[in-house]
């Protein structure tokens, strides 16, 4: 506070010459005095000595703002870059730029004492979670066990959504968000507005998103699961299942099911990737169905340039591929580094199709492929892989579920399938922002050898996948928010009555048995057109047998003379049966003769004689 000497001029003592120079030199004062204007100006080198009264609090600081700024420059100078740390920190967190800024915290954490900062792991009373009854209402007493839930995707698509309600056996419901209209509805759906969203009284609302409909599904998939599903398809609302049936599409009753058995379903075999190749963890499945130039969102961009088909399979019985992903023709789920490097004006929509023949194919454990959020079959077993992350954007979101599910699905001894088109997708797309994938782009390679290495000896389901979560926000995939969804929709589950499956062992930590040459199994996929840069593929070519075919004209006179470097068992019969149809005669050599094959002795320079 400024105290100002209130004494007027006049007042002040005065001093005559000789007291002033005599009171100098008794108090040393060497300090200069700056008269008023109106005093008489001191000779040079003259010290005036202040006055007693006058000058016994020292002046007030001027309030001219530039001689403030600079007097306290640093200081704002400090301000400014606080500023600008919080402003830049707030950007990341908000512009989708999500890896960074996990990243950024998971370092920060490390760093921390005890490497775990304040990411806290829930506790949860699992036994004492209490029951969340239906809201009362029309639909309070209404079951069913096949549900369809999709994300409203406005106007421009009703069409297609009433296509999907008029399915036969299956219940429509639409999950609406903050810009839906409240009064929304379609004859055979069931919609759940925001406000309805709101009252059904589960946890997970709370971390859910006002706008964005596609990760409000969550509280769909607990409002179905309520209301008695036991199969639930994710599916997106602007596509068609082709055929208008889901269950010629998909493998809708398993073994064990009571439909399955009331029909007499035995256990089918199913094609398996080989695991014999430890060091593979992740594969594109549309190699498999006929288009070795797509690849879906999600898989990593390293293992784009693996176009080869499989060299042999194996097989499994059917029965627990609890999670079943189908393949959509027109656009498929592809990223927005296929979209827009074959994009282009000659190829104006997308039309890709699949293979509709070939045999769906099973993943085994230490195996994974991307899974979407718009084309895949749940059973129940798998309820609990349903759950949306918040945390990462939205095109991440369900690519991050998909492997998160994938790993736990291990742990129940359940395995996930790829089945041919299932639904046809028109290429409606306006934008595949970048922004919105690097997440996935930067970390998914690193998210999927994460998961295959992860162990828990929790005892009991739900407590490991809660572990899980934790595990992947240490490890920057996602953050604190998307462990509390965990806890919260776990809790959910276990409120509208869902039972967790049991635990079985892990066939990862177990000696991998041999291939034998009988457990292989060989499927040569076809080759369908696709798109290279934006110039489109013609014809239809199955490998080398295609051209072959269309070579008989020319060589359908011509003597085919072939020399076998090794034992010919094995080669010589394939052969035959391959250029035959082309040939007009087909000549095997070899060092190794073989009457029973038609095999003559002779050596390479003898084939040229």
């Amino acid at each position: 506070m400024l105290v100002q000497d209130r004494s007027s001029p006049a007042s002040k003592p005065s001093l005559s010459d000789d007291e002033d120079d005599d009171f100098r030199r008794t108090t040393g004062n060497s300090n200069h005095h700056h008269p008023d204007p109106g005093d008489r100006a001191p000779p040079p080198g003259y010290y005036q000595a202040p006055h007693l009264h006058g000058h016994r609090f020292s002046r007030p600081k001027s309030l001219d703002f530039s001689t403030w700024a600079s007097d306290n420059l640093y200081k704002i100078v400090a301000l400014l870059l606080l500023a600008a740390s919080v402003a830049a920190l707030f950007f990341l967190r908000n512009a989708g730029d999500t890896a960074a800024l996990l990243c950024f915290e998971s370092r920060a954490r490390a760093a921390s004492p005890g490497g775990r900062g304040t990411l806290q792991y829930p506790r949860v009373a699992w036994d004492r979670v209490p029951l969340v009854l239906p809201l009362p209402g029309p639909t309070a007493a209404f079951r069913s066990e096949r549900w369809i839930v999709v994300a409203e995707p406005g106007a421009y698509h009703s069409d297609a959504l009433r296509r999907l309600a008029r399915i036969q056996g299956w219940q429509l419901l639409v999950v609406g968000d903050a810009a839906t209209d409240p009064g929304w509805s379609i004859k055979g759906a069931i919609f759940l507005s925001l406000e309805e969203q709101a009252r059904l009284g589960f946890r997970v609302v709370d971390y859910l998103p006002y706008r964005s409909p596609y990760l409000r599904k969550t509280v769909g998939y607990l409002y179905a699961i309520q209301h008695g599903a036991r199969k639930i398809f994710d599916a997106d609302g602007r596509a068609e299942v082709i055929d208008g049936d889901v269950v010629r599409r998909f493998d809708v009753d398993l073994l064990g099911d009571a439909a399955a058995a009331a029909a007499g379903q035995l256990h089918e075999v199913l094609l398996q990737y080989s695991h014999e190749d430890p060091n593979r963890t992740v594969v594109n499945p549309y190699v498999h169905f006929g288009q070795r130039s797509v690849w879906p969102r999600g898989l990593p961009l390293e293992r784009v340039g693996e176009v080869a088909h499989e060299p042999f399979y194996t097989q499994i019985f059917s029965g627990r591929q609890f999670i079943q992903q189908g393949l959509s023709n027109g656009l498929p789920d592809v990223d927005s580094v296929f979209y827009f490097t074959r994009k282009s004006s000659a190829v104006e929509a997308f039309d890709i199709r699949f293979d509709d023949e070939a045999p769906k194919v099973a993943l085994p454990q230490g195996v994974m492929v991307p899974v979407n959020s718009f084309n895949t079959l749940f059973h129940s077993q798998a309820f609990w892989g349903l759950m949306l992350p918040v945390s990462v954007s939205t095109m991440a979101s369900d690519i991050l579920r998909g492997y998160w599910a994938q790993r736990i699905l291990w742990e129940i001894g359940g395995f996930l399938a790829v089945y041919p088109p299932t639904l046809h997708r028109p290429d409606h797309a306006e934008a595949y922002p970048f922004a919105e994938e690097k997440d996935l782009h930067v970390n998914v390679g690193r998210l999927i050898k994460f998961l295959v290495g992860w162990r828990s000896n929790k005892p009991t389901l739900f407590e490991r996948i809660l572990h899980l979560s934790y595990a992947m926000a240490e490890e920057g995939f996602w953050s604190e928010q998307d462990v509390k969804l965990t806890a919260s929709w776990l809790q959910d589950l276990l409120a509208v009555g869902y039972q967790q499956p049991r635990l079985m062992s892990l066939e990862l930590d177990r000696p991998r048995a041999t291939i034998g040459h009988g457990d292989r199994k060989e499927f040569i996929p076809r080759k369908l057109p696709s798109v290279h840069l934006g110039v489109e593929e013609t014809g239809t070519v199955n490998y080398e047998i295609g051209n072959l075919i269309r070579w008989r004209k020319h060589f359908g006179n011509v003597v085919l003379i072939m020399y076998c470097s090794g034992p010919p068992d094995r080669t010589a019969l394939e052969w035959r049966l391959l250029y035959g149809r082309v040939f007009k005669t087909v000549v095997i050599l070899s060092e190794q003769s073989d009457t029973d094959l038609a095999v003559e002795y002779g050596q390479l320079p003898h084939a040229y004689k």
